[in-house]
């Protein structure tokens, strides 16, 4: 039988699982607007898809690092509980 901590524990894993996935989509999306961005023959819209993409970009690994930290961190308490 599955205790009342633990499934609440199971979904917070898969929540966080999902916004890293979700993170890294970002990412990659990011890293294609930016390689296809080198491609464009007006200066203007290099400009504005360059930064656009390293927005992307940044917000999205920002993201990932909580994420992952985050997990550490539960992960980490959750082992202290049980030696504790």
């Amino acid at each position: 039988m599955i205790e009342k901590g633990s499934l609440g524990s199971i979904l917070w894993w898969i929540r966080q699982t999902l916004l890293i996935l979700l993170s890294c989509f970002f990412l990659i999306f990011g890293v294609c607007i930016l390689i296809s961005g080198y491609q464009l023959q007006n200066p203007y819209s290099f400009i504005l898809t360059f930064f656009a993409s390293n927005l992307i970009i940044l917000i999205s690994a920002a993201l990932l690092i909580v994420f992952v930290f985050q997990m550490k961190k539960f992960r980490k308490n959750s082992r202290d509980k049980k030696n504790g």
